[in-house]
């Protein structure tokens, strides 16, 4: 599985803000996609089952906003 880190998200989107501050301070790298810019980027969340931002996806497993899930997504990235 791939490792590359995806956050679709959108500007003033405080749950956004936050899941790149976490990302950051783990010292992970990832790719922003902001939905609002791309029609793409909106069709790319919907395929995961999702109608909002953040989600975060590596590999095939995509997490809907900033929770317990999360974390667990972040704990398998550094192993």
């Amino acid at each position: 599985m791939s490792n590359k880190v995806i956050v679709y998200s959108t500007q003033g989107c405080v749950e956004c803000n936050f899941v790149k501050q976490m990302l950051t301070d783990e010292e992970i790298p990832f790719e922003v996609r902001d939905v609002m810019s791309s029609v793409e980027y909106q069709q790319e969340v919907e395929k995961f089952g999702f109608m909002g931002v953040p989600v975060t996806v590596v590999g095939e497993k995509a997490v809907k906003g900033f929770n317990p899930e999360l974390q667990e997504l972040i704990k398998s990235i550094k192993k």
